[in-house]
């Protein structure tokens, strides 16, 4: 299995191609389907013809939905962007794809819809423009139309090579699901979904929920439907918990290996622009978790970010950083130290930042013997 996530403008087809290449609703509320707009993440999937199954996170592509939008593209390795043909590229275009950047997902593929209702070069060329000089500008492209089925072969097609071209995620890592939904089943109890992007679960393993927290344990897992003993990244998974409400475990919680992740609060990290030209407060987006943070400039391209909430976090973890209350995302950035020394006095910023951090490795996590 792999996953992608859908990109792009607000009604630009994004559900109705998911649905076309899958034969599911991925639109899970009334609410979506009364008003053809998805609101909250959607789920679907369809085996390829090479036998690999593709799951999709569908996501909203409306302004107002951006949190959940960046929830669902967060843990995801590789996107199907979708820009209309009789709408061209539009502002959450550019939105969705700044949020990519910032990830630095690199795999995917641009997909011009509605080719039944305008000759698609012209949209097809203003997306190229707009991606030159990001992680997706040489991503290929397919113009579909949805209703005619015209270039549904090629996509497909597509999607298959993009599912090989991926890099498989060790299965041994040390897990980290970060949860997108969690609701009670009757008779089961508690059960979450998410993203597995690296690692394996089994039934009857502990997880942490998030660093240090409360212990629990995996009653039962499926992925796409099917009941499994274990399930190996990556892929979207349900794991079905004992010991914790659903109440207890929002969207943004993670569960983690016990032992092996720290909480984190306080950060050194490396932006994608000038760290100095950051809003003092921002919010932090990462997996399916979104934070408040105080941003401390240490030189140009490097800050210190004091978060609202501890997450699990390593090295090289990547970072959106997004403007409080906008959809302006004005950077990435990119884990440099999860455990930085203390700014005890005035003008040690620089200092710090002339040293790139690095964490120390006696207060990374002790591996297993």
């Amino acid at each position: 299995m792999f996953v992608v996530a859908t990109a792009g403008h607000v009604d630009h087809g994004k559900s109705t191609l998911v649905r076309a290449l899958t034969g599911e609703e991925p639109d899970r509320w009334d609410e979506e389907r009364r008003r053809g707009l998805t609101i909250d993440l959607g789920y679907a999937s369809t085996t390829l013809d090479d036998g690999r199954t593709v799951a999709f996170v569908d996501v909203p592509g409306h302004r107002r939905f951006v949190p959940n939008m960046l929830a669902g593209v967060g843990p995801v390795p590789a996107v199907m962007f979708v820009v209309a043909a009789d709408d061209g590229w539009m502002p959450q275009s550019a939105e969705h794809l700044d949020a990519l950047a910032a990830l630095r997902v690199r795999h995917g593929v641009l997909v011009i819809t509605r080719s039944d209702l305008l000759e698609p070069e012209l949209a097809l060329a203003e997306a190229r423009e707009a991606l030159a000089g990001t992680p997706l500008a040489d991503i290929p492209a397919v113009c579909v139309s949805a209703v005619t089925g015209e270039g549904m072969d090629r996509l497909r097609a597509e999607l298959a090579e993009l599912g090989s071209l991926l890099p498989r995620p060790a299965p041994d890592a040390d897990v980290r699901l970060w949860v997108d939904r969690s609701f009670t089943i009757g008779g089961a109890g508690t059960v979450v979904t998410g993203t597995l992007p690296a690692g394996t679960i089994r039934v009857g393993d502990a997880l942490e929920l998030g660093p240090s927290g409360p212990r629990v344990t995996v009653r039962g897992l499926q992925s796409l439907g099917d009941t499994r003993d274990e399930v190996t990244a990556v892929a979207r998974v349900a794991v079905n918990l004992r010991g914790i409400a659903a109440d207890d475990v929002p969207r943004g919680s993670t569960l983690v290996a016990p032992g092996r992740w720290r909480a984190v609060d306080t950060v050194d990290v490396r932006v994608d622009g000038r760290a100095d030209e950051l809003p003092e407060q921002v919010m932090v987006h990462l997996g399916s978790a979104a934070v408040a943070a105080r941003v401390r400039p240490l030189d140009e391209r490097h800050a210190r970010l004091t978060i609202s909430a501890p997450l699990p976090m390593r090295i090289g973890d990547r970072l959106i950083l997004r403007e409080p209350g906008a959809d302006r995302i004005p950077s990435g950035a990119v884990v440099l130290d999860p455990a930085p020394p203390e700014l005890r006095r005035r003008g040690a910023a620089p200092p710090r930042a002339a040293a790139p951090p690095a964490a120390p490795p006696r207060r990374s996590p002790p591996r297993p013997a």
